[in-house]
């Protein structure tokens, strides 16, 4: 088995085991707090500058994707490297520390636990139609406006974020740790966590996070198209049916305004038999979504579970593909 095979396999099961402890050193807290100060330092600089407000503010956000992502990258890589002086176990060790810190499968489905949790005390106490402690469990996951969502609404919700991040919390940084490496996943982590602070559509990032959420859409590009079609052969581990996610999922993947999230919220919705999507409030009004697989069922608290085993599945089978790819192209090398 090669070293990177063993090398990412450890660092799922590191996270399997830990999760995403919150600490103030944490590596992604580092990006988000320097992505943060080279805002403020770059806005003010470039604003004074002759160019055009719009065009200093996407000039003034590129600079901070590039400083962030290729500081990133280079840090991972000679952390790596320095530590294989002394041998590969320490390389091995260090390679498996950045993609741990790249991946969040177990926070993820302790989020959506606390929802589910969440709505089943509301379910207890009769308030099915006004979720409010479901509502306030799903808002730490989701942008949506939540005070509008009864108990259906915010299970759906819920399983949305599931699958999305099904995608950019696990088998996008899995995906680039087993074809460029261990430190390309940090990268990948860096780009996911800019697009995260920049990439809005409203007045204040509308430009200078342009590049930060195009970099992100083709940074997941082809890990939620290979990870959501993959998703669909495992419907039956969440008690599904795979011809049921295959349907959906090539009937609506392409009808999400994004174009990566579509892919495993259609193959969950198919999955699981449930819609998905629909019309949503957020802070800037109602936002018409189309419904994915609008004959499923309504979502209901139970289902929250299901996606959960369903995106542990997803991940284990991205490894294994990931391990058979890399053993085949990579034999014999190291990172």
């Amino acid at each position: 088995m090669s070293e990177r095979i063993i090398t990412i396999v450890f660092a799922f099961a590191l996270d399997s085991l830990i999760g995403d402890p919150v600490f103030a050193m944490h590596p992604v807290r580092l990006l988000g707090r320097a992505a943060s100060r080279l805002e403020k330092l770059l806005r003010p600089l470039l604003l004074k500058s002759p160019l055009k407000k719009a065009r200093a503010e996407a000039m003034a956000g590129s600079l901070c994707w590039i400083i962030i992502a290729c500081s990133s990258g280079l840090l991972a890589w000679l952390a790596i490297k320095m530590a294989s002086v002394f041998g590969p176990v320490p390389r091995m060790a260090m390679g498996s520390f950045f993609v741990w810190a790249s991946i969040s499968a177990k926070d993820l489905a302790l989020h959506a636990y606390r929802v589910y949790l969440a709505l089943k005390e509301d379910q207890a106490q009769g308030r099915q139609a006004a979720p409010l402690q479901g509502r306030l469990a799903v808002s730490m996951m989701v942008g949506r406006n939540t005070e509008r969502l009864d108990s259906s609404g915010v299970a759906r919700a819920c399983i949305e974020s599931v699958a999305e991040s099904s995608v950019d919390a696990v088998a996008a940084p899995l995906f680039w740790a087993f074809v460029l490496g261990p430190w390309a996943a940090f990268v990948y982590r860096a780009i996911n966590t800019m697009d995260s602070m920049f990439g809005h559509k409203d007045e204040k990032y509308m430009y200078f996070g342009r590049l930060s959420a195009r970099a992100d859409d083709a940074a997941n590009w082809i890990a939620a198209r290979v990870s959501g079609f993959a998703a669909c052969f495992l419907a039956p581990i969440a008690g599904g049916s795979i011809k049921a996610s295959l349907k959906s999922f090539f009937a609506y993947r392409l009808a999400h305004e994004s174009p990566n999230s579509g892919h495993p919220e259609a193959a969950y919705a198919g999955a699981l038999g449930l819609k998905l999507g629909g019309p949503s409030f957020y802070a800037e009004g109602l936002v018409d979504k189309p419904w994915l697989n609008p004959n499923g069922q309504d979502a209901i608290p139970k289902d929250i579970k299901r996606a959960v085993l369903l995106m542990y599945a997803q991940s284990l089978l991205v490894i294994v593909l990931g391990s058979l790819l890399t053993g085949l192209l990579f034999v014999g090398k190291t990172f």
